[in-house]
């Protein structure tokens, strides 16, 4: 025991006299730091200073890229890239961030404030972000000449990404490229939608937020059918390789034909919302010549629906296939109206080589009497989808009931759905009822006297249901 306690006196001594030799040393240093700045010339110190980072990146196994705010007059947009994906990435690492929201943002944006280390891993690859900040004198910035921006900003701005340099090649070719990638993903999914319609002067505005609020979710149409149209546009997103491999422009095309108060309007707000595309209504009857119209389509940004409704009334858009003679009329008369939109020139606005000018891109048309269009128009490449959106079925129903009413089940769903096998009812019209009769205490049962009072239609069969057509 005695042993024991003096083997551990002994150890005692040893830590603190260990302490001692480190205070000493540090203020040693300190002290000869001191010396150093007040009598050894600032040249020297900084020849200095310069040869021993040398010696540590010799022997230092890590390898930086310096990425800066401005390429020349321009941003660099490696840099805006890194500050959108940090955003992401530092509200979970960083000590400090900063939060901002526009009028263009649905969320809050996040960016990683100054001289704050991010860190991400990157398929096992362990990466290290810094945003570093230089301030300059408001004359310009001596020591960066080739930076004409630095005399407008009061300091100049540059990300380091700093990793192992046996991962360089890696980093190079794969994760910046995800870098960009992710961050233009991030950006176009915090952009607020915006419903873009033509002005006298034949130019796009878009200063209109597009704040419908319909989704796939309580959109009422049949579920078989909206399985489909949302599989479709799954396949469509992710189709980028795809349209690049088969030599196609990466757009398509969906009809949308059936009566009025269908849900066709309603569809084109759940594909927008679901997409997080803008949209681009186009009234051809605003539109002067095929010029103008080749022109707006050029002026769309990419990702985004390009919405012509009621298309057969639109303009004259004869079928040609109704007889030779009233087609030589047909072009006569577009000879003697140059100044408009022919069949012709909207073909080639959506099918031609000028359509190949963007890329994800659809193009939705509607029309409650499709036999009035031209097959030309109809046939895939155009229109690639046909969506007939038709009078209300029992799962069109359902979805209805649980938007207004809530409920999913009722004991009189069976005579209802009995009766829309019988009825030619819209989803509009379903719509109007249970919006009038929603105080009523029986809402349900008033829709039951609805539907009674609607002719039935025994000895003709109804349209055909909801449908969709692959071309």
């Amino acid at each position: 025991m005695d042993y024991c306690l003096q083997d551990h006196g002994n150890n005692s001594n040893n830590g603190t006299a260990l302490i001692s030799t480190v205070a000493s040393i540090a203020a040693s240093a300190m002290l000869i730091r001191t010396i150093a700045y007040d009598y050894i010339p600032h040249d020297i110190l900084n020849y200095f200073y310069l040869k021993l980072h040398e010696m540590k990146r010799f022997f230092s196994s890590q390898l930086t890229i310096v990425i800066e705010e401005f390429k020349g007059v321009s941003k660099n947009q490696v840099y805006e890239a890194a500050e959108v994906y940090l955003g992401s990435k530092g509200t979970l690492s960083a000590l400090r961030v900063k939060a901002s929201k526009s009028e263009e943002d649905k969320n809050l944006a996040f960016v990683v404030d100054k001289n704050q280390q991010v860190c991400d891993d990157y398929e096992g690859v362990m990466v290290w972000w810094k945003l570093c900040c230089e301030y300059v004198a408001s004359t310009g910035n001596k020591e960066h000449p080739d930076d004409v921006n630095a005399s407008l900003r009061s300091e100049v701005r540059s990300y380091e990404l700093t990793f192992h340099m046996k991962h360089k090649e890696k980093i190079f070719n794969s994760y910046l490229p995800f870098v960009l990638e992710r961050a233009k993903a991030i950006r176009e999914g915090n952009m607020a939608l915006k419903l873009h319609t033509i002005e006298y002067d034949h130019f796009w505005v878009g200063e209109v937020k597009f704040c419908h609020p319909m989704s796939f979710k309580t959109l009422a149409i049949d579920d078989e059918l909206k399985k489909e149209i949302v599989d479709d546009l799954d396949k469509f997103v992710n189709g980028k390789e795809f349209y690049k491999r088969i030599g196609k422009p990466w757009k398509r095309g969906y009809l949308l034909h059936g009566p009025p108060g269908t849900g066709k309007t309603s569809l084109v707000a759940a594909m927008a919302n679901y997409l997080s595309y803008d949209i681009y209504d186009l009234d051809l009857t605003a539109v002067s010549s095929n010029k103008d119209l080749k022109n707006l389509i050029l002026g769309m940004s990419n990702r985004s629906i390009l919405v012509m409704e009621d298309i057969d009334c639109s303009i004259k858009l004869p079928n040609r296939e109704e007889g030779e003679e009233k087609e030589e009329n047909n072009k006569e008369a577009d000879k003697s109206e140059d100044s408009k939109v022919t069949l012709s020139g909207l073909l080639n606005a959506i099918d031609g080589l000028w359509s190949c000018c963007g890329e994800e891109r659809i193009i939705v048309l509607t029309t409650n009497h499709k036999e009035k269009l031209d097959p030309a128009l109809l046939r895939p490449g155009r229109m690639d989808m046909h969506i007939h959106l038709s009078y209300c079925t029992f799962s069109a129903f359902q979805q209805l009931a649980f938007n207004y009413l809530g409920i999913s089940h009722h004991k009189l769903f069976q005579q209802i759905q009995g009766l829309l096998g019988k009825v030619q009812v819209t989803p509009a019209e379903i719509s109007g009822e249970l919006t009038k009769n929603f105080n009523s205490k029986a809402p349900l049962q008033e829709l039951v006297r609805f539907l009674h009072s609607k002719d039935v239609v025994q000895e003709n069969p109804k349209e055909p249901l909801q449908e969709l057509v692959m071309l």
